[in-house]
């Protein structure tokens, strides 16, 4: 295991002191990078998206307050941009989820977000477009894109993302199946849509994939064709992807593992991602699949780390791979001895695991101020609170060198946003949530719920 180095950030005295806070798995030093510290704004209900919108202004999405908002990251003033009611609620995993701009923006004013909701007795997921009027700073004319994609209590995915070939990217999770309480449920992430599906429009085997959409929702005639079937799936085999950046002409996503091995990947077009037959890489560590629906009184065998001798489970490596594609980086990839039940962490063990919850990631490019940064990949993460930096290679194709820690404070951090001038990061943080504190401990109590903080370069 690869040691990183952290950075922890004492909460929240305006000017920021390095501390040092013990890890399992990290070595603390000290940092010669001066930042400060501001929180720009609180009482956001669950932000969850941040964009940079028109005037250098910030826009953010708020998953529980069904709104998205602009705010002047100066003062933080804040303006309702748009409101919608018919967005479906949870208290986690539901509700307004991420937004872009379309690369046009400057002369349509189109602005895109995905939300759930509900038709009937189905809880579902949709990509909605709207128009931006400068004059009233309102979101109207809401045009349904894509309507009808799955939706349920966990692991939504939820991000949306353009590309330079003008496509729209939307991450979309497998709905936690096959694991706690949705364990009896069928995990989907491998399944793929027939032609039969895709002719009449059904999208239920939209789950566990990254899709690629042309800007009015229809499906890109340059698609791959996977199984011999076009459609929206761009990739397949995904858990719970919350982010996407491209860097040049190549996207990377991050996603969410179970106990071990989070997720940098490079995510290329027909490529299989390997969840939930392979978590990380196909090493036989710490993870077996169990298809758990299919196992004899599911309801009521415990669906533990640790699974029972006589529950049936399939080793990592005794899969086809002709199409998998391996991460370029894991936090972590755990060893079969791992102890996942430490028990300093009580019935929060999993906030003891090596895994960091990755939340979003964005690009610092390799031309910015910071040169220390430059060119490197930048995570968010839940359960740490923390900022990670991932350098990239010279080409800026694959990760390189070890990961590193920023910023650790008593939060879980929901999104970062590389600011304009470079010399900021911008977060936003959860409102309620189980979390890793700045002493190593669980707490379920952020010092700062529902904010906007900035983290400023001083060098």
């Amino acid at each position: 295991m690869k040691k990183c180095l952290i950075f922890a950030l004492s909460i929240f005295a305006i000017t920021l002191a390095t501390s040092l806070a013990s890890s399992a798995i990290a070595q603390d030093i000290p940092t010669s990078e001066p930042f400060t510290a501001r929180v720009v704004l609180t009482g956001l209900e669950s932000p969850w998206g941040m964009i940079w919108g028109p005037d250098g202004k910030l826009w953010i999405s708020e998953r529980q307050g069904k709104r998205v908002v602009e705010v002047d990251p100066a003062n933080g003033n804040k303006t309702v941009l748009l409101e919608v009611p018919d967005a479906k609620i949870g208290p986690q995993h539901e509700g307004l989820l991420g937004i872009a701009l379309a690369p046009d923006f400057a002369t349509s004013g189109l602005f895109y977000i995905n939300y759930t909701y509900e038709d009937g007795d189905k809880e579902l997921h949709k990509i909605v477009q709207y128009k931006y009027d400068p004059a009233t700073k309102k979101l109207t004319e809401p045009k349904d894109i894509l309507t009808g994609i799955p939706a349920g209590n966990d692991h939504q995915g939820g991000r949306l993302v353009f590309g330079p070939d003008g496509k729209l990217y939307f991450s979309k999770g497998e709905l936690g199946h096959n694991q706690g309480a949705n364990r009896c449920k069928p995990n989907e992430a491998q399944r793929l849509p027939t032609a039969e599906e895709v002719t009449a429009k059904d999208w239920s085997a939209y789950v566990g994939k990254i899709l690629r959409l042309n800007p009015d929702g229809s499906i890109p005639d340059d698609n791959p064709t996977i199984n011999g079937v076009r459609s929206h799936v761009f990739t397949v085999g995904h858990r719970n992807p919350q982010g996407l950046v491209w860097v040049g002409d190549q996207l990377f996503g991050v996603e969410q593992g179970p106990s071990t091995d989070d997720e940098l990947n490079i995510l290329v077009a027909g490529g299989n991602y390997g969840w939930p037959l392979i978590a990380g890489y196909p090493d036989d560590q710490a993870y077996a699949y169990v298809d758990w629906a299919k196992v004899d009184g599911c309801d009521k065998v415990a669906a533990d780390v640790y699974i029972p001798d006589d529950v049936p489970n399939v080793k990592e490596t005794s899969h086809d791979r002709k199409d998998f594609k391996e991460p370029t980086r894991t936090f972590y990839t755990m060893p079969s001895a791992y102890n996942f039940k430490d028990p300093k962490f009580g019935a929060l063990a999993y906030l003891g695991w090596a895994t960091i919850a990755p939340s979003s990631v964005d690009y610092y490019p390799a031309d910015g101020p910071i040169e220390a940064w430059r060119n490197s990949i930048i995570i968010s993460s839940l359960k740490n609170g923390a900022i990670y930096r991932v350098p990239l290679s010279g080409d800026s194709k694959q990760a390189q060198g070890d990961l590193i820690k920023y910023f650790h404070t008593a939060n879980r951090y929901r999104q970062v946003l590389i600011g304009q001038d470079g010399r900021s990061l911008y977060v936003i943080t959860d409102v309620t949530g189980n979390l890793v504190d700045e002493n190593g401990l669980p707490s379920q109590a952020p010092k700062n719920p529902g904010s906007l903080i900035v983290f400023e370069y001083k060098g």
